[in-house]
């Protein structure tokens, strides 16, 4: 008869996960989408004002998460990430505070508690420069329209992330870097923080 194991803590589902996060974000006033696309591309929306920022959650695998997170970078102000082990939030941070990655936040849910580990950076630069603000204004406009009643959440979004695949010049998607157009020489400062996830392959778009 084999001896009792120490149990290990049991780990919830994403959506428990999300849905902590979405609290969190509430409570600074925000607010909160969860799957607004219908289709899981956008794990979890926020806005405030005119302030958009999307939240990519996993349960194990931190380093896909992060992936995603940069592929999601054309429609927000800011992305980030949520995990559920503090070990794997400081690891990525770690890992990528010296590259372009950095601007990726990261936050991690233990116990029920929302902690965040780094603040993502908002986008910053020029308007005329930047080839996805009409990306990013569809985006806040679709989640307005939620907000007035006019969208029904969760009903699927045909065709709007095809959109950045097209703005990658015909690129698979696995082939592209959402930083590319942004910052020469972050794709390999992606695939530097994220090489599981880049060989495995990332959740993409619908």
């Amino acid at each position: 008869m084999s001896s009792a194991q120490p149990r290990s803590r049991p780990r919830g589902s994403e959506r428990e996960l999300l849905e902590i996060a979405a609290r969190a974000m509430a409570a600074r006033g925000y607010r909160t989408y969860l799957d607004p696309d219908g289709k899981s591309y956008f794990d979890l929306a926020v806005r405030r004002g005119a302030e958009v920022g999307l939240l990519e959650g996993k349960i194990g695998r931190p380093r896909l998460v992060f992936a995603q997170a940069l592929r999601r970078r054309a429609w927000a102000d800011w992305v980030g990430v949520v995990v559920d082990s503090a070990k794997a939030a400081q690891a990525l941070v770690e890992r990528t505070a010296s590259s372009r990655a950095a601007v990726v936040g990261v936050s991690v849910v233990v116990d029920g508690q929302f902690t965040e580990v780094r603040a993502p950076t908002p986008r910053s630069g020029e308007a005329g420069s930047d080839p996805f603000a009409r990306h990013r204004a569809r985006l806040r406009e679709a989640l307005e329209a939620i907000d007035r009643g006019t969208m029904p959440q969760g009903v699927s979004w045909s065709g709007v992330p095809r959109e950045v695949r097209r703005a990658s010049g015909g690129r698979a998607f696995a082939e592209w870097r959402l930083d590319e157009a942004f910052e020469p020489g972050a794709q390999a400062a992606e695939a530097a923080a994220t090489p599981e996830a880049t060989r495995s392959g990332a959740k993409r778009s619908p």
